[in-house]
């Protein structure tokens, strides 16, 4: 490598660092102001949001740990059911969301969020089948929330069933005229149809 390459590597490096540190506090700024436009409006007891909370990974991996161990020690406690799926379901562990949500449900068959959330979890999971049955039993229990319409659509959508997912979109339709839902799900049982 002769002198004249050198030093244009050296400025090409430098120039790079010089970018990449910009780049990393304006990003860093941008974070900030967004959480603290976040924490406006929020209660005065309000835990902090965002990077201020972000804590020691060591100590929120032993909260975890501690969170799924009671769960799993206290099969009769529902709401350690309820917090162990959500964790498994944030970090896209899906079956072990649903073992957990299962429990719960045993627990309090009659609970509707649980019901909803079998049917949100199965759904992510692509578990089209047992979202659709969770989703419908979510519906009998309170046959207007469109969020559990907009579930059916989907999963029925999932499962290539055209003739309920008409229905189930319908049922949205009805629910909610200016879903933003219901184009794409048009669109897909249009494509199911054909």
């Amino acid at each position: 490598m002769n002198r004249e390459n050198l030093l244009f590597a050296i400025i090409g490096l430098l120039l790079g660092f010089i970018v990449g540190f910009i780049f990393a506090s304006s990003m860093s700024q941008k974070a900030q102001t967004q959480t603290a436009s976040a924490s406006q409006g929020l209660p005065a007891d309000h835990p902090p949001v965002g990077a201020q909370s972000a804590g020691d990974p060591a100590a929120m991996r032993e909260q975890v740990t501690a969170q799924i161990a009671k769960a799993r020690n206290e099969p009769e406690n529902f709401d350690a059911q309820v917090q162990a799926a959500n964790l498994f379901y944030q970090i896209q562990r899906y079956d072990q969301a649903i073992e957990f949500l299962l429990r719960a449900n045993q627990l309090k068959p009659a609970d509707y969020e649980t019901v909803a959330n079998l049917g949100l979890v199965n759904l992510d999971a692509g578990h089209f089948d047992q979202a659709e049955k969770w989703y419908r039993a979510a519906i009998k229990m309170k046959s207007d929330d469109e969020r559990t319409a907009a579930g059916l659509a989907a999963a029925t959508l999932g499962k290539g069933d055209a003739k309920a997912a008409a229905d189930a979109i319908a049922q949205l339709e009805k629910l909610n005229p200016s879903s933003q839902d219901l184009p794409q799900f048009k669109e897909k049982l249009a494509g199911l149809k054909k």
